[in-house]
């Protein structure tokens, strides 16, 4: 077997491209999915039981939001079962893409539970709204709701904007343009909207209020990149029409 420099070496050559990817996703996640996938790789793990093992860390976490009272305590050990899930969702294609030992079944597991990581992170927070905070309101039970209807949509919306722009790439017969460099100002603007800054927000389990006000900030962030996003992808998509 390959020593792990070498391993690490091949990772970084196979690595998907940083445009449309923040900050975080760029110089955290990935690097540390690579971690992860030279781990799984000398433990001779296929790329779909990382994905499993991703989403065990990233259910337990949750499972804690919903069932056990906040604290100090539970919002570090949340946090951290939340960013190792999400480092091993992309050792899961950083190892496929290593090995060669990808495949549909591969993409249709990963966004399986993708789905429903956007559903029940969510339901988890709206759970222990109802379970364990003294809300001003009834109206706050609102908020989990509305962003999960934003994550939702923006999830379904941007995996059918790619799949449907790989196939208009596929039936146009001209040759693909070389790739723009990644931007920088777009990567750092893209930061709220990352799942891994979305996660950092746990951390403020353990005070409800700020929680409860930080939780609600991102939803409004989240809700407007989904127009822009919605109106971006049209945009895209309308465009491959005419060609």
């Amino acid at each position: 077997m390959e020593s792990t420099p070498t391993v690490l070496r091949q990772l970084r050559g196979a690595q998907k491209s940083a445009k449309g990817v923040s900050l975080y996703s760029r110089y955290v996640n990935r690097p540390a999915g690579r971690i992860f996938a030279v781990g799984a790789y000398r433990l001779g793990m296929t790329p779909n039981q990382v994905t499993l093992v991703s989403a065990a860390f990233t259910f337990t976490a949750l499972a804690g939001v919903a069932l056990v009272r906040p604290g100090a305590w539970l919002a570090v050990l949340v946090y951290l079962g939340l960013a190792v899930g999400f480092a091993l969702d992309s050792a899961d294609g950083q190892l496929a893409r290593l090995t060669g030992r990808g495949g549909p079944d591969g993409e249709w597991l990963d966004h399986v539970v993708d789905c429903a990581k956007v559903i029940l992170v969510h339901t988890a927070v709206l759970i222990s709204f109802h379970r364990w905070f003294g809300l001003p309101g009834d109206g706050w039970l609102l908020l989990p709701l509305g962003f999960l209807f934003v994550a939702v949509l923006t999830f379904c919306a941007g995996l059918l904007r790619e799949q449907l722009g790989k196939a208009a790439a596929r039936g146009a017969e001209k040759a693909p343009e070389a790739p723009a460099p990644p931007s920088r100002l777009r990567a750092v603007a893209l930061l709220p909207a990352d799942y891994g800054v979305f996660c950092l927000v746990f951390l403020l389990l353990g005070d409800e209020t700020a929680f409860r006000y930080g939780y609600a900030v991102l939803a409004a962030v989240h809700a407007l990149f989904l127009a822009l996003f919605l109106a971006k992808w049209f945009r895209e998509l309308k465009a491959l029409r005419a060609h």
